[in-house]
């Protein structure tokens, strides 16, 4: 399976200079947030293959005007061929009257909400948020901190893939794309960047 992690920036390559083909051989879409809805929609009309995508912080004009023909994944674990992936977007709160912004607590209660879904679904295999984990990928800034929640649910579920946005990579050149926690990879789908499954 031939993932497309797309996240934060509109990616030049794929927006301004698509030609028809790019997209023949993706198998799936996974938005990590931060992205204008036209971009999404143009990308699984492009594509051919679902495209399933989490709330970034900058996200809030999605209640008026959703990106059509995606699929949305907040709270939820779906499954795709034989992979479970389970999305929580939004980010570490920063502004009091932010959208799809949340404290430790109001994270922490999302995530334990999805303890029956994980518990029926036998784990899950991808990860999808727009905050990173605390201290993996994250940035020492109020508006670019991860969750420490995200790290537990890390820990006691090892998904093989934990696939997030909100870090630009050129903020540092020095950040990492690609870093790995016991079993699991974690991946900054920053602008775009392909995953390779076994089926």
């Amino acid at each position: 399976m031939k993932i497309l992690l797309v996240s934060d920036e509109e990616s030049p390559y794929l927006w301004d200079h698509y030609q028809p083909g790019m997209l023949d051989d993706i198998d799936l879409i996974i938005s990590c947030g931060d992205l204008k809805a036209s971009y999404l929609s143009f990308l699984v009309t492009m594509s051919r293959a679902p495209l399933l995508y989490v709330h970034g912080n900058h996200d809030d004009k999605y209640e008026q005007h959703p990106p059509e023909g995606c699929v949305c994944i907040e709270d939820r674990i779906v499954k795709i061929g034989k992979y479970r992936i389970m999305g929580l977007g939004g980010c570490l709160r920063y502004n009091p009257r932010g959208k799809n912004q949340y404290t430790e607590r109001e994270m922490r209660r999302r995530v334990r909400k999805m303890w029956w879904p994980l518990m029926r679904s036998h784990g899950v295999d991808i990860i999808v948020t727009h905050a990173p984990v605390r201290g993996i990928g994250d940035v020492e800034t109020p508006t670019h901190k991860g969750f420490v929640c995200f790290r537990k649910l890390l820990e006691k579920h090892k998904p093989l893939y934990w696939c997030y946005g909100h870090i630009h990579l050129n903020y540092n050149r020095r950040l990492p794309r690609i870093q790995q926690s016991g079993q699991t990879t974690l991946i900054n789908a920053f602008d775009r960047h392909i995953l390779e499954l076994p089926d």
